[in-house]
C-alpha cells in the first residue's frame, strides 16, 4: 500500500517533470521519467531542443527572493540602478543581486554584453573578484555605470537564475523532489550565500545537505534560522528577516500547488 509520504514524493517528481501531480505512477509518468533518464545520459531525442530544468520553484518563493534583492522596480530605479556595495564580504553588486566579486571576468562579459555600453562593461570587469573592503574602495571607480531595470531583469532570468538553480541542484542532491517552496528557498540561500560548505561560517549550509535527502523540512528550517548567528548585532536586519521568512516558507510548504504557481528554471 502506498504511504502518504511516498505519494507526496511521487507528486513532487511529477511536478518536476511538468505533469499533473496526482501521485499515481501511470504511463505518462513512466514515459516522462524514461525520457529524463535518456536526456541525462546525453542521448538526443527527436525533439532535441527540449530544455532540461534544474528546479521547479514556487512563484511566491521567487517573489520573496526578488523582494529581498531589490524590493521593487521603483526602489531599484532610485537606489540600485548604479553599482552598490552591500557590506560585509560582498563584492560590488549590480542589477538584481549580481555580485561582481563572485563572478569571473569572462562570465561578466557573457552575461552583460549588449545590456550596457561596452565601455561601462569594461569598467565593471575591473572589480571582478574584489570583496569586502577592497570592493568598497573600488566602488568609486564604477559609480558612473547605470543599468536599466529591463537589462537587470533580463540577465537575472536568462543567465543568473538558471546558473544558480544548477548550482543549488548540485549542492543539494534531491532538491528537485522537495516542495516547490523549499526549492525556491534553497535557491535563494545559494543565490545569497553561494555553495561553499567548509568552515565554521558554513556549518549550517553543510548541515542542510543530508536533511534535503531526508526531506526533513522542520530541520531544514531550523538550520536556516540558525544562520542568523552570523549577522546578529551587526546592523544587518535585512539578512535576519530574510532567513526568518525563508524558514517560515519551508515550514508552510506542504500545500497544493497549481501549475500557475510554479516556475521551472
Amino acid at each position: 500500500m502506498t504511504t502518504k509520504s511516498t505519494t507526496e514524493r511521487i507528486k513532487n517528481i511529477q511536478r518536476f517533470l511538468n505533469l499533473e501531480a496526482d501521485g499515481i505512477v501511470g504511463s505518462d509518468t513512466l514515459t516522462a521519467i524514461e525520457n529524463r533518464l535518456f536526456d541525462n545520459r546525453g542521448d538526443l531525442s527527436s525533439k532535441g531542443s527540449n530544455r532540461v530544468y534544474s528546479l521547479t520553484i514556487s512563484r511566491r518563493g521567487m517573489q520573496q527572493l526578488i523582494q529581498h534583492e531589490i524590493v521593487s522596480e521603483s526602489y531599484y530605479s532610485r537606489f540600485l540602478k548604479k553599482p552598490v556595495w552591500p557590506g560585509g564580504g560582498s563584492g560590488v553588486t549590480i542589477g538584481i543581486g549580481y555580485d561582481l566579486g563572485y563572478n569571473r571576468v569572462s562570465q561578466i562579459r557573457k552575461d552583460w554584453h549588449g545590456k550596457i555600453a561596452d565601455a561601462d562593461l569594461e569598467k565593471l570587469t575591473k572589480v571582478s573578484g574584489m570583496k569586502g573592503d577592497d570592493a568598497k574602495k573600488a566602488l568609486r571607480g564604477v559609480k558612473s555605470v547605470s543599468i536599466s531595470f529591463a537589462g537587470a531583469t533580463q540577465v537575472f532570468s536568462e543567465s543568473t537564475l538558471p546558473r544558480y538553480a544548477a548550482s543549488a541542484h548540485k549542492a543539494y542532491p534531491g532538491i528537485e523532489l522537495l516542495f516547490p517552496d523549499v526549492q525556491a528557498v534553497l535557491l535563494s540561500l545559494v543565490y545569497n550565500r553561494g555553495t561553499s560548505m567548509s568552515g565554521s561560517r558554513r556549518k549550517e549550509m553543510a548541515a542542510i545537505k543530508p536533511l534535503v535527502e531526508q526531506q526533513d523540512y522542520p530541520a531544514i528550517a531550523q538550520q536556516i534560522r540558525n544562520m542568523k548567528r552570523l549577522w546578529e548585532g551587526k546592523g544587518l536586519a535585512g539578512l535576519l528577516k530574510r532567513r526568518d521568512e525563508e524558514a517560515d516558507l519551508v515550514l508552510n510548504a506542504d500545500t497544493e500547488y497549481k501549475e500557475a504557481d510554479l516556475i521551472r528554471v
